[in-house]
């Protein structure tokens, strides 16, 4: 089970200046600290952020309002939500390794 942070204030204000708010998951055993990240990206086992957010915008344009990075089933995952120009918020869900798409969800 995943559990995630969600900081409204932060996220709006991410919205507000263009920028992508990073949150990490709350669970231990989801949880992926900084230094594991840090090392994971140099290892190349994790794409670069900056990958990321373009194959997201790539899938789906708008602004990107926060991304997480899971541990989900033995793999890394980052969860990235994303509001269009009709103000509908999609959530995309990528492959951390490769940047694919695995699933995505509208509201």
């Amino acid at each position: 089970m995943k559990t995630r942070h969600l900081f409204a204030t932060a996220v709006a204000a991410a919205a507000l200046a263009g920028t992508a708010l990073v949150t990490l998951p709350a669970a231990a055993s989801d949880r992926v600290r900084q230094q594991e990240v840090r090392q994971l990206r140099e290892s190349g086992k994790i794409l670069p952020m900056e990958d990321i957010l373009g194959r997201a915008r790539s899938a789906q344009p708008g602004q990107v309002v926060e991304v997480e990075l899971d541990r989900e089933g033995g793999r890394y995952v980052y969860e990235v939500k994303v509001i269009d120009d009709a103000d509908r918020v999609h959530k995309l869900e990528l492959d951390a390794g490769s940047g694919e798409v695995l699933r995505r969800k509208t509201r």
